[in-house]
């Protein structure tokens, strides 16, 4: 029986660890720094660019590695100039990336598993089952690929596409990593997001981890029994023990949490959930992102009216929670928030 040689997918590994693996294999600790420099900042696709490495390496490296390169199976364009990928991850399966065009750079919204195990009744993902984790190469190559396609530097990662990031902790804080380091993709750490849907004990741990990335709360309700409705994580996290983790993140980090909450129309939208809200944030260094919420197929809400969502805006802001709304991007292509859904994905 032929033994399967199962490559190493590159990206996967930090600079020390590929330091480390190049050890294994008789080689000096520095070809790691011009590796990762063909890889991250000259964005090459496969050793054979690698021109200052001998050919013998070269070929050790193809003996030992793939590169794991992202193919474009669809690309569409939003009327606002919002680009949605849908990447094949070379194992039969596939994943949405967005990219966003702002005043102050490019952010480009990534996913962090296929499928998604919070079934949160507003998003698209919720219904498709949900097949494994992305590795921290294949959460680094969708900003890869994307900068290759659009030969663009992105300057801003957010962590809300398919998946709940700190289900996929581990992976995740690898990739941050990967993506922070100034001979990786060099993306400062201010200009990371992390989304949860509220997994209390990672956010203890991401406190240990002594990154300066933003986290950003789904809470989308200011009451256990509405927030149940919409998401079941609520359930086991409920949201005492949430707010309660976000003020001892505040406390421990001095770093300002993003609550999320996405309007729906006869459900969250009233000012007694804006005053629940002021008072549950009280006291923490906190801004909110007031989203309107997206129409979905079999989906049970619909959007607030803009005299409601602005009106919701204005009294957070008049009783000291800093508010804004987000502008909506992409969804005439389905690449609005909560609209991401894996088109053509292998169940």
């Amino acid at each position: 029986m032929i033994e399967r040689i199962i490559m190493k997918n590159i990206k996967d590994y930090n600079l020390e660890e590929l330091k480390e693996e190049l050890k294994l294999i008789g080689e000096k600790p520095y070809r790691a720094e011009q590796i990762f420099k063909w890889i991250y900042e000259e964005g090459v696709t496969s050793f054979e660019e690698m021109t200052n490495l001998s050919l013998e390496l070269r070929e050790k490296l193809k003996d030992i590695f793939n590169f794991h390169n992202y193919k474009i199976v669809k690309k569409q364009v939003s009327k606002d100039g919002t680009k949605k990928y849908l990447f094949d991850v070379l194992d039969g399966n596939m994943i949405e990336t967005v990219l966003m065009e702002y005043h102050h750079g490019r952010t480009l919204c990534v996913s962090s598993q296929i499928g998604c195990k919070m079934g949160c009744k507003f998003c698209a993902s919720t219904g498709i089952n949900f097949i494994r984790n992305l590795t921290a190469g294949e959460i680094v190559e969708q900003v890869l690929a994307v900068q290759r396609d659009e030969k663009i530097k992105i300057s801003n990662v957010v962590f809300m596409g398919i998946g709940e990031p700190l289900d996929n902790y581990d992976n995740v804080m690898r990739a941050i990593r990967i993506l922070n380091h100034p001979k990786g993709c060099n993306i400062g750490a201010r200009h990371i997001s992390i989304s949860t849907s509220g997994l209390v004990p990672r956010i203890y741990d991401l406190i240990e981890e002594n990154i300066q990335c933003t986290l950003s709360i789904s809470l989308h309700a200011t009451t256990d029994e509405k927030r149940s409705s919409m998401m079941p994580i609520n359930q086991s996290y409920p949201i005492e023990e949430l707010i309660q983790a976000c003020k001892v993140y505040n406390k421990k980090t001095n770093k300002r949490i993003s609550f999320e909450y996405a309007l729906a129309k006869d459900n969250n939208e009233h000012i007694e959930d804006a005053k629940r809200l002021v008072k549950l944030l009280q006291g923490l260094i906190a801004h909110v992102n007031l989203i309107p919420i997206n129409k979905i197929e079999n989906g049970t809400f619909d959007k607030a009216s803009n005299e409601n969502i602005i009106r919701f805006r204005d009294y957070l802001n008049e009783h000291g929670i800093v508010a804004t709304i987000r502008r909506e991007l992409g969804s005439d292509i389905d690449a609005a928030c909560g609209q991401l859904r894996r088109k053509n994905i292998k169940k």
